[in-house]
């Protein structure tokens, strides 16, 4: 029995619910549809959307799947459903959801890769505040602190990226009209993502994002025979990563520019022993914690051991051919204590053929978005 070709991903990509993602998402289902494409909707949330649910007209639903969870019974896409269907195309609205507990897999963007793996072309939606490496941006421009998000790789896949765009003062007029969200959960919206300069500063990183996703699809100049390769083509980037709540933004922060930079991205950390023994139970805890997160944006993690924690890590650099170090500021507290005094200091000492970026912690505390399981990717 052959394999079937992966399917494409194309992922309708804007920077607020109420933009049109969903309704151009189905729009161009119709029109596939209209052409003779087989094409069914696997997940469609409609918040009661009058026009965007017109747009589900003339198009097969595949039923949910219904679960049970703490006595509630919610719905999911039932993605072995739409594998039996087997349609050419599927509609799989909000990318970046989370599953009911119990459901085959975590996210939806994992129901759709099982999609795309069995050969179904998915169209999608997402917000770019959903982006796993924006996450700390997002939180220090906007005041909130998004939960749910998309590994960068997984936006990186996708075949073709289309931002969906909207001026903020032509939502802000949906907003007022009702059309986004009902006066109730409006009000509550007015006082989160929309307001005018929030939205302003959500669309430049949408059209950032979009245009970056274009670039990166470009093919790559390669040089000719016996032509001296450029430094910038042999970037690499080490992200030092420590125990200390720091290291989740470094580990954005080096991801976003490593993928800027289509440079391969490792993140170490160092410790006296190579269990880490020296370190508390909560110390180990949070570092592994923050090696898993790297890994899950495929970043290479390596630990190393050695007792004095800025060589260590120099002498690895120049051994893996880094060109530039990630580190987070020094805080007493924390790094100075797991490391050593002046770990920062030494460590752009040592490294004077390197370039060295201290990313700053910033200890402003915003409010949270989150939701228990069943968040939305429109805020």
């Amino acid at each position: 029995m052959s394999v079937p070709n992966r399917g494409r991903l194309k992922v309708f990509l804007g920077y607020a619910a109420g933009v049109g993602k969903t309704y151009q998402m189905l729009n161009e289902a119709r029109e596939l549809k209209r052409r003779g494409v087989d094409v069914v909707i696997g997940y469609f949330e409609p918040h009661g959307r009058a026009e965007t649910i017109a747009q589900t007209e003339g198009l097969e639903v595949v039923p949910r799947a219904t679960m049970e969870y703490r006595g509630v019974q919610l719905e999911e896409m039932d993605t072995d459903a739409v594998l039996r269907r087997c349609p050419e195309v599927a509609v799989v609205d909000e990318f970046a959801h989370t599953n009911v507990p119990g459901s085959a897999r975590l996210k939806r963007w994992e129901d759709a890769h099982t999609l795309l793996d069995a050969g179904i072309d998915v169209l999608t939606t997402m917000n770019v505040q959903h982006l796993e490496s924006l996450n700390d941006q997002i939180w220090h421009s906007t005041g909130v602190r998004v939960r749910e998000t998309i590994p960068d790789w997984v936006l990186k896949q996708a075949d073709e990226v289309v931002m969906v765009d909207l001026t903020p003062q032509a939502l802000l007029n949906r907003l007022s009209r009702g059309v986004v969200y009902p006066p109730e959960r409006a009000q509550k919206a007015l006082e989160n993502f929309f307001k005018e300069s929030t939205l302003a500063a959500l669309r430049e990183l949408a059209m950032r994002q979009a245009a970056y996703s274009v670039e990166s699809r470009l093919p790559a100049d390669e040089p000719a025979p016996g032509a001296a390769v450029s430094l910038d083509s042999a970037e690499r980037l080490l992200l030092v990563i420590t125990p200390d709540p720091s290291s989740a933004a470094l580990i954005r922060r080096g991801r976003r520019v490593a993928d800027y930079l289509r440079a391969d991205c490792l993140a170490v950390c160092v410790g006296k022993s190579a269990e880490l023994k020296e370190l508390s139970r909560d110390a180990r805890q949070a570092l592994e914690r923050h090696l898993n997160f790297a890994r899950g944006l495929r970043i290479d993690t390596r630990i190393l051991q050695g007792s004095d924690a800025a060589r260590t890590v120099v002498d690895f650099a120049r051994l893996n051919t880094v060109s530039q170090l990630f580190v987070a500021r020094d805080r007493p507290n924390a790094l100075r204590t797991w490391l050593a005094a002046g770990f920062v200091q030494r460590l752009v000492g040592l490294a004077r053929d390197m370039q060295v970026t201290v990313v700053a912690d910033r200890l402003r505390r915003p409010q949270t978005v989150s939701a228990r399981f069943t968040p939305r990717a429109d805020p």
